[in-house]
């Protein structure tokens, strides 16, 4: 059986992506039937796949990635590809066809041995490959009534995917818009086959944040941490990729939530005494892994760090508790939220009624993002904001959510509640009475260069709970005895 595999990593079967074509296929013909004006002849999809890109003007190329989409449903990894799927009308049936770049022969000199289409059909255990300079002939003489192209705006970057050109396409009848939301609502529900994948990822993205928990100590650098985890997940895991750009921040940093990028890359070193947050993810075969784990420098919490960082963990154990198949995704945020309110005027931090600090916006000056988001091929999957899903809330403490569907079994997502104490936030909410009166002012601003706190899992929902994928220490108990540990 053909399969991806680096090293002794995870074999995943070519299989995985025959039964996502399959699933794809039937999805096409259950809710397009009414729309297809003929009841025989062929329906062909046709995906472009990732392309080189040049660093600049120069002759060196960033290592590829496969776009999602067309990984989805082939698994290849060469760029330059197309892919087809050739469905039957009438009896349903389909077929894969790959079609890969002609490259000159002189390329085996610098690139090794160049593969054969049936070699290449062998090894993505599709029904045909062809060369890409075939198209046309094999378009020709499949005839189809309709071809169907991907284009789509992702919700998360705003971005829209173009359709794919092809030579002769204005001899065709194309359709470049309903195949988006049938092809992204699919991705949404993972296979067990999928599942495997992505739980694997998150085994090994898991050992590598506890092995930098365990090495990281005042005096440390920040990007030590993540030239640690990239280690590990690439030697041990054979993830060539991570899912996205590291983010090792401690201080003030740690409550900076994209930190990491190229103006601030994790270029601090690390303080006595201070908070560490770590969100790190693997990716292996496309799959991503999204984890977050913040702990104290050097390896014991102080009061005021057990405050908030449980009261973090109250507010993840509440919707972890709570999530499940049917449960509305916006009411999950909405428990974090009064959770970790709750907790924070337990602590003496805040005062008054919890549900009107909610209703105010409250929770937001603390955690201004989302809950988490849907997680499989990309880090932030697709499906969230379909046409056929509920629409982005208005609500300023609500509209960061990046999903806001109910909940299904099957649906990969991240439960990733936080509580950061960011200057910008902190001034507008002692600048706004409506807010200001829930604040115990002294105590709020004794967090001023605290930093932050999140705890990030990875969880499968099932019809009855959750199963998180994310192993790592969580207590403060549990934090403090593997950074005692060698």
């Amino acid at each position: 059986m053909a399969a991806f595999q680096m090293g002794s990593g995870y074999a995943v079967p070519m299989t995985l992506f025959k039964n996502n074509r399959d699933r794809v296929s039937k999805a096409l013909l259950r809710q397009l039937s009414k729309n297809l004006k003929f009841d025989s002849g062929n329906l062909l999809v046709l995906l472009e796949g990732g392309k080189d890109k040049s660093l600049y003007n120069t002759d060196v190329d960033y290592v590829f990635r496969q776009e999602s989409y067309f990984q989805y449903l082939f698994g290849a990894k060469e760029p330059g590809c197309y892919g087809i799927l050739t469905i039957d009308v009438r009896t349903g049936g389909v077929s894969s066809i790959l079609f890969v770049p002609r490259l000159p022969e002189e390329y085996s000199t610098w690139m090794g041995e160049l593969l054969t289409p049936e070699e290449f059909k062998a090894m993505y255990e599709v029904d045909a490959v062809y060369y890409l300079d075939e198209l046309t002939d094999y378009l020709e003489k499949a005839a189809p009534k309709l071809i169907l192209t991907l284009s789509g705006t992702n919700s998360d970057s705003g971005l829209t995917m173009q359709p794919p050109e092809f030579d002769g396409k204005e001899k065709y009848v194309t359709d470049c818009d309903l195949l988006y939301p049938i092809l992204s609502e699919c991705r949404v529900i993972k296979s067990a086959e999928e599942i495997e994948v992505l739980r694997y990822v998150a085994k090994v993205s898991s050992d590598a944040h506890i092995k930098v928990m365990k090495f990281i100590r005042p005096g440390k650098m920040e990007f030590e941490g993540e030239s640690l985890f990239l280690h590990h997940s690439y030697s041990v895991g054979g993830c060539r990729h991570a899912s996205y750009t590291c983010i090792c921040g401690s201080g003030t940093n740690s409550s900076i939530l994209h930190y990491g990028h190229a103006g601030a890359p994790n270029s601090r070193p690390i303080q006595d005494g201070e908070m560490c947050l770590f969100d790190m993810g693997a990716n292996y075969c496309g799959y991503a892994a999204d984890i977050t784990c913040t702990f104290p420098a050097n390896g014991k919490f102080t009061d005021d760090q057990k405050f908030i960082y449980n009261a973090v963990l109250d507010a993840r154990n509440a919707v972890s508790d709570t999530a499940r198949d049917g449960v509305s995704w916006v009411d999950m945020h909405k428990l974090a939220g009064k959770v970790l309110l709750q907790r924070l005027k337990e602590g003496g931090m805040l005062k008054g009624d919890v549900d009107e600090m909610l209703e105010a916006g409250l929770s937001a000056v603390f955690q201004p993002h989302g809950l988490g988001h849907l997680i499989g091929l990309d880090v932030h999957d697709v499906g969230g904001y379909l046409p056929t899903e509920p629409k982005r809330p208005n609500e300023p403490w609500l509209c960061k959510l990046r999903f806001a569907r109910v909940l299904k079994a099957g649906m990969y997502v991240t439960i990733e509640p936080g509580c950061y104490f960011i200057k910008r936030l902190m001034d507008g909410a002692l600048a706004n009475p409506e807010l200001r009166k829930f604040i115990n002012v002294d105590v709020f601003n004794r967090f001023r260069n605290f930093g932050g706190v999140r705890i990030e899992d990875d969880v499968l929902i099932t019809q009855n709970g959750i199963e998180n994928f994310a192993i790592v220490p969580r207590t403060v108990e549990e934090i403090e005895a593997t950074m005692s540990s060698q």
